[in-house]
């Protein structure tokens, strides 16, 4: 009865909750309708509330200006490096004020929006950095700040990075289910938590190796921006030094310990305007619509940036994925648009399935040769991700960004002991052939089943290996010294020819604009149209409904009966990075 309560309680909420935001869709039109473009004074500064999740791009909201809310918010990052390279160049704001919350993004995302603070300081405005409770994350970004101010009451974690792996063989054992695998490369663990308890060797080996790298350059740059000693501020972070406000005082992580309005104060004498003056703060939602009217203009030169953010998938895929045929089309469109002159290829995935990829693969390379067509790596370029990456004319990574995981797997489960002793199903099976149901779940494969299928996944191996060798201009016997699946950052895959240089998304753009002789005079487009506010809230109905089902069902256990559910994805052969990573 409490599952049909649930589900009954989660349908009506639905239907409520739709009606309201049909209405307030309808006030929202009238508001925009007659509202005027949004302006900035004299004097302003630039307010980022950092306490949101990071995507490259997020549905404009049309809710904002009427109904602001107070927490997390998702910040777009594209748009965001956009606005902050505006607001260097415009006279009327003075300066930026970061105020942070709790920040989730990738390491490459947050590089960026590092890069771009402290590209906007080079003209001589002011950055001032203020927290109340610092993650790594924020203070990733904090550090870039000309002064930062933590509240006396407050905290910076400052401890290093973790990664952690949940492991499912165990569920799997209890419920008599047995994963079946086939995978090429020591290092393609994406199966690992289907088949073991703990971290293989060459696992542990990869993640201590990658995540090392990501640290160290983390240590690298915030002490160059802090101006401390490296092997010091390592030593902080690895005894944990920092425990108490003072300590990040202390150990020179912060200025001051001060309390927001002491900030605001100091503010207000950069500002030159009275203590009692209201500060003209404008946030970045704002600013954000200010600068794209602001900078509109016109060209008859495009540089074409296609956003590929998420599970590589087959069809048209959804917001959240890249659908093979979808962005398989707007690189096809954006070859035959006269116009466009040069592309970018904003890749942000760990990858997904094999013939997903090759797809879009197949498309970039009907592209070379007619228009520059450059790859930028975001947080995620694995897998998949390289795939989609590596015949694109040039490829730019972040020092931070995870790739490489050049490998593939398949996984087939054998649920016959699961349906027959937990639920009382048995089957029986009439064929035409000898193998017409070797796809089965039902029972376990023969030895000589499973050998047919490896030979699948091996082919595919050998078809990922022999197009990145072709793509990087590479010996195939030097391109699988650095494959096997393993996961190389941005600096490691720069160092074993992997990618061609270490930059932000600018450079790439650049980089293009300069292929195509078109630096002087060009637009920059973004595709596929972005996800609108109303597919947005519908698309988390709809999550929400599924999340009520699996927690009613499963309570506490409902995350890793997701995660479970998750494997649906994993259809035919798949090029994934080795699993779901978490660092904190």
């Amino acid at each position: 009865m409490s599952f049909i309560r649930a589900v009954l309680a989660t349908i009506i909420g639905l239907f409520i909750f739709l009606a309201i935001i049909v209405l307030m869709f309808i006030g929202a039109a009238g508001v925009a309708s007659s509202s005027e473009a949004p302006s900035v004074s004299d004097n302003s500064v630039l307010y980022l509330n950092l306490n949101g999740v990071v995507s490259e791009r997020v549905a404009e909201d049309p809710f904002q200006e009427i109904l602001p809310q107070d927490g997390p918010q998702p910040i777009g990052l594209l748009s965001f490096l956009e606005a902050i390279a505006f607001a260097k160049e415009d006279p009327k704001v003075k300066g930026i004020y970061m105020e942070h919350g709790f920040i989730a993004g990738g390491n490459a995302s947050l590089q960026e929006m590092r890069d771009a603070i402290i590209d906007f300081k080079s003209s001589g405005k002011f950055v001032y950095s203020y927290g109340e409770f610092m993650s790594e994350a924020d203070y990733y970004l904090a550090s870039a700040a000309d002064s930062v101010f933590l509240n006396p009451e407050g905290s910076v974690e400052f401890n290093g990075f973790s990664a952690g792996i949940s492991f499912f063989k165990g569920t799997f054992e209890k419920l008599g289910i047995e994963p079946q695998i086939f995978r090429v490369g020591e290092f393609k663990s994406a199966v690992e938590p289907f088949i073991r308890k703990d971290l293989s060797e060459e696992n542990e080996m990869q993640i201590s190796s990658f995540i090392n790298s990501v640290y160290d350059y983390y240590v690298q740059q915030v002490a160059a921006s802090r101006n401390l000693d490296v092997d010091q501020l390592m030593k902080v972070s690895d005894s944990m030094m920092v425990r108490l406000p003072k300590d990040a005082v202390t150990y020179g992580l912060v200025d001051k310990l001060s309390y927001e309005d002491e900030v605001k104060d100091l503010i207000r004498n950069q500002l030159e305007i009275g203590e009692d003056d209201k500060i003209k703060f404008v946030s970045y939602k704002q600013y954000e619509k200010y600068a794209e009217m602001e900078s509109a203009q016109y060209s008859s030169n495009r540089v074409a940036v296609i956003v590929a953010s998420g599970d590589i998938v087959m069809g048209s895929g959804t917001p959240d994925n890249i659908g093979a045929e979808k962005f398989a089309n707007e690189i096809k469109k954006a070859r035959e648009n006269d116009r466009v002159k040069a592309i970018v290829l904003r890749v942000n995935s760990p990858g997904g399935g094999l013939t997903a990829s090759d797809i879009i693969w197949r498309e970039i390379m009907l592209t070379k040769g007619k228009k520059p067509i450059i790859a930028s790596m975001s947080d995620l370029a694995a897998s998949g991700g390289y795939f989609i990456s590596m015949p694109c004319d040039t490829i730019i990574a972040q020092p931070n960004t995870i790739t490489g995981s050049i490998g593939i797997f398949g996984m087939l489960f054998n649920m016959e002991e699961f349906l027959e002793d937990k639920l009382g199903i048995t089957n029986e099976v009439v064929n035409t052939g000898e193998f017409s149901d070797l796809f089965t779940v039902t029972r376990p494969l023969s030895a000589y089943e499973k050998s047919i299928i490896q030979m699948g996944v091996d082919k595919g191996y050998d078809t990922f290996v022999t197009k990145a060798a072709a793509g990087r201009n590479m010996s195939l016997e030097d391109l699988k010294a650095v494959a096997g699946g393993r996961v190389w950052t941005g600096e490691q895959a720069l160092a074993n020819g992997l990618v061609d240089a270490l930059g932000s998304f600018q450079d790439a753009v650049d980089i293009a604009a300069a292929a195509a002789d078109i630096s002087d005079d060009y637009k920059v487009s973004y595709y596929p149209p972005k996800e609108t506010f109303l597919d947005q809230v519908l698309k988390k109905s709809q999550e929400q409904i599924s999340l009520r089902l699996i927690e009613a069902n499963f309570g506490e256990l409902a995350p890793y009966i997701q995660k479970v559910k998750n494997l649906n994805q994993y259809k035919g052969i798949q090029a994934r990075m080795p699993y779901e990573l978490h660092m904190q």
